[in-house]
Order: C-alpha cells, then sequence, then structure tokens
C-alpha cells in the first residue's frame, strides 16, 4: 500500500490536519504514517502526542528536538537536532510524499531532510503573509522544496507561482481546518464549562498571543499595554479564555504574563496550555469575539460570526475579512477595536477562507499523484510573463 506520511509539530497544526489524516486512515488505498515532534513532546506545553494517541490514531516516530530555551539560538540548535533526526525516521518509514502544513521553523528542519532524501513534498498553507514573524521566510522556503502546493486563497496561490512554482501543481482548496468546524460535534455551552471547569460569563473573551519573532522592540513593554488592556475588560464585565503561546523565541515570557494575570483574576480568567480541538472550537462558538494574534481569529473565528482583534505585526499581510479589526499593541488602540467589535454587525461577517471540502480535495490530488506516478523531485522554475 502506498505510504503518505504527515508531520505536525504543533496542537494547532495538528488541529488543522487532524480531517486530512482521518480521512487517508480510513482509506483502503493509502497507508498513514505519522511523525510528531516538537511541542507535541514537551510537557510544558502539554504533552499533545496524547491527544493524537486519543483520537485513534498511531504514532509512527516521535522525534525530540525542542530544547528548554526560547532564544534565537535555541531555535537554531532544535532546527540541527531536527536535521539530523529527521533523517534516520524518514529513511525508516520511507514514504512516497511528506504532507507538511504552514510555517514552523520544525516544519522547515523535516523539510530541508526530506528534500536531501528525495521525498516528495506536498505543503498546506503556502502563499500567505505574516510580515512580523520568522514564519514568512520559512513558509517561501518550505514552499520552494514542495511538489504539491494546497492554498487556502486565490491570492495565496497566485503568491506560489510567483515563487515559481508549476500552475498544474498549485491548488486552491480553501483553509482546511474550517472543515472541522463544519464536521464536529461541538459541545454544548455547559458540557464546555464542565470540561473546563470554569463558568462563563455574560460578556466572553478567547485570547491568544504568541511573539512577533522578528520584531527588535521590548516584548515585555507591549504585553504590559495588552494585560492593562484586558484588566480594564474585566472590570468592564468581561471574562478571559486563554491558550497560552508556542515554543518560539519569547514564548516563555508570554506565559510569564499569562500565569501572572490567571493568578491575580482567578475568577474572571482561565488559562490552559492546550485545548485541543473540540474545546477550541467549542470555545469560539460561545465567546463574544476573539483577540490576540493567532491565525485562527482570522481564518477561523468568521465562521463562527464573530469578531476578531488582531493585536500587533503578527498576521500582518495576510488576507483578512470583513470581521478582522486590526489594532497597535497599545492599551487605548485596544479598547477603541472593542468598541467596534460590540458594535459589529454578525449577520455580515464573511469569511474568505471557506469554499468547503479542502480536505476531499487534498485527498484526491494526493492519491492521483501516487496513483498515477506523477509524483517528482525535479521541478522547472515558472516563469511569469510579466514587466515590472
Amino acid at each position: 500500500m502506498n505510504k503518505i506520511c504527515i508531520f505536525t509539530g504543533t496542537r494547532a497544526e495538528y488541529g488543522l490536519l487532524y480531517p486530512l489524516m482521518k480521512k487517508i486512515k480510513e482509506s483502503n488505498e493509502l497507508e498513514l504514517q505519522i511523525i510528531v515532534s516538537g511541542m507535541h513532546l514537551s510537557p510544558e506545553f502539554g504533552l499533545t502526542y496524547k491527544e493524537i494517541e486519543k483520537d485513534g490514531f498511531k504514532i509512527n516516530e516521535k522525534v525530540e528536538i525542542l530544547l528548554s530555551s526560547d532564544t534565537d539560538i535555541g531555535i537554531n540548535k532544535s532546527i540541527g537536532l531536527g536535521i539530523i533526526s529527521f533523517s534516520e525516521a524518514l529513511k525508516r518509514l520511507n514514504p512516497e510524499i511528506l504532507v507538511v502544513l504552514g510555517d514552523r521553523f520544525e516544519t522547515l528542519a523535516i523539510t530541508i531532510t526530506a528534500y536531501i532524501q528525495k521525498i516528495p513534498i506536498a505543503h498546506l498553507h503556502g502563499g500567505e503573509r505574516t510580515e512580523g514573524a520568522i514564519d514568512e521566510g520559512i513558509r517561501h522556503s518550505i514552499t520552494k522544496m514542495s511538489y504539491l502546493h494546497f492554498t487556502s486563497t486565490e491570492e495565496y496561490r497566485k503568491r506560489v507561482i510567483q515563487l515559481g512554482e508549476s500552475p498544474e501543481r498549485v491548488f486552491n482548496v480553501g483553509a482546511i481546518g474550517l472543515d472541522n468546524v463544519k464536521s464536529m460535534n461541538l459541545l454544548e455551552k455547559d458540557e464546555l464549562e464542565n470540561e473546563l471547569n470554569f463558568k462563563f460569563g455574560k460578556k466572553n473573551i478567547l485570547f491568544t498571543y504568541h511573539p512577533v519573532t522578528l520584531k527588535k522592540e521590548k516584548l515585555e513593554n507591549e504585553l504590559k499595554e495588552i494585560f492593562n488592556a484586558l484588566e480594564e475588560l474585566i472590570k468592564k464585565g468581561y471574562k478571559i479564555i486563554i491558550t497560552k503561546s508556542n515554543a518560539d523565541a519569547g514564548g516563555r515570557t508570554i506565559n510569564k504574563f499569562i500565569n501572572n494575570f490567571s493568578n491575580e483574576y482567578k475568577n474572571e480568567v482561565l488559562s490552559v496550555t492546550n485545548l485541543g480541538t473540540l474545546k477550541y472550537l467549542s470555545t469560539m462558538k460561545y465567546v463574544d469575539f476573539v483577540m490576540g494574534n493567532s491565525s485562527s481569529g482570522i481564518i477561523e473565528a468568521p465562521s463562527f460570526k464573530i469578531p476578531t482583534i488582531n493585536i500587533g505585526d503578527r498576521q500582518k499581510g495576510r488576507v483578512k475579512g470583513n470581521s478582522i479589526i486590526d489594532c497597535d499593541p497599545i492599551k487605548k488602540e485596544i479598547l477603541k477595536a472593542v468598541n467596534i467589535a460590540e458594535k459589529m454587525n454578525r449577520n455580515e461577517i464573511n469569511n474568505s477562507y471557506d469554499q468547503g471540502g479542502a480536505t476531499e480535495k487534498i485527498y484526491d490530488v494526493l492519491r492521483d499523484y501516487i496513483k498515477n506516478n506523477k509524483l517528482n523531485t525535479m521541478k522547472k522554475f515558472y516563469d511569469i510573463n510579466f514587466s515590472i
């Protein structure tokens, strides 16, 4: 049976890849292989590989590469360790194709490894822009090493082609994570409250904040402004559910602020390392708006007809719907954005990423290329006929 290997290094990645993994697992024609790494294997970030196993998936390889450091040097060392370790794992599994998603440094490491070992790569969510994070350069680098591309909008498809990829191998399929929104049986509010051991208020916020890794200014300064704004919102009656930051450089500093804040406001704030996809999406269903700088606020929140307050530069450059309110990491600006969110007409919210059926489209292309021996590791640079 033909083998497809899927890589995941974070809780968010796994949530997005889940419907494709499930589809391949249920297939009689393709064999699913799974490599997990990064934050999945870290006690500090919730040992989220257990969630993958709990969902009934067999993990073929667990590759530890994450160091107890969130400095730039620590990230670079993790990439180096990843390349060394992934080479052995991929040699053992020998898949027909490796599927990766997004723009994480762990994903860069396994992509470099697969590329050197002549394993074709399929990349999801290429062509996007996040000008405030190192993800920007990493994402486009992964694109250049990949053979198949599945983008979430037509604008991103054109950008991947602009990077020299042949149009016939670049597919605009929409955002695969939205398949979860449509297919999952989300929890009722009382079920969710029991699961979280937290009572929702009359007004609620889902907050996630990750480091802006290309920014040189002090992270602590913007965090003081952001948490001062959250404190003001608590005084106005809001309750806040916070998912903690990732392992990017500066992530531990953010988590320190989160821990201090949630300890001070124990009745009004719930902070968790990992909600898991079901509880995360269920929470999104019952909050008044999403706040922070996570891509889920831009891609998934609009499908729940709720506004998103997008703080700072991390997501700068992404395609954004009419429910995304950008603001600087300044208390006054954040509270001004909240006023706009409170008055937004939810019936007018649309989602640019929602095309429906991304999982089926990706699966069909993968199956076609594998079954008909169309995969290759050699490709020509595609030149666009344009003048500047």
